[in-house]
């Protein structure tokens, strides 16, 4: 009797661990990825937001960002609708 409690709370232990590795962790990280890119906006930046919206950051005031889309029309936007996995692969694929 007791082997067989031992051997399920050992299972139970490895499927909280598995679920850790494989889905807690990596939404942290990305979390924290996410977190350090809007904190580093900076002026000249190509971004893009979770709209779709692409765009050169022309200023930054705290948590809001004029965006300059073309030529004279700019666009003032949240931090948090910039888009890091869509910034990231539009300054790659240039």
């Amino acid at each position: 009797m007791n082997e067989s409690i031992l051997g399920q709370v050992f299972l139970f232990g490895s499927i909280i661990l598995i679920m850790y590795f494989f889905m807690i962790r990596p939404q942290q990280k990305k979390q924290k990825d996410t977190k350090k890119f809007i904190d580093e906006i900076k002026k000249g930046d190509d971004v893009v937001t979770i709209g779709g919206l692409h765009g050169k950051v022309y200023s930054v005031d705290g948590d809001t960002v004029q965006i300059e889309l073309d030529r004279g029309l700019k666009v003032k936007i949240e931090k948090s609708a910039i888009s890091l996995d869509f910034s990231k692969k539009s300054t790659t694929t240039k």
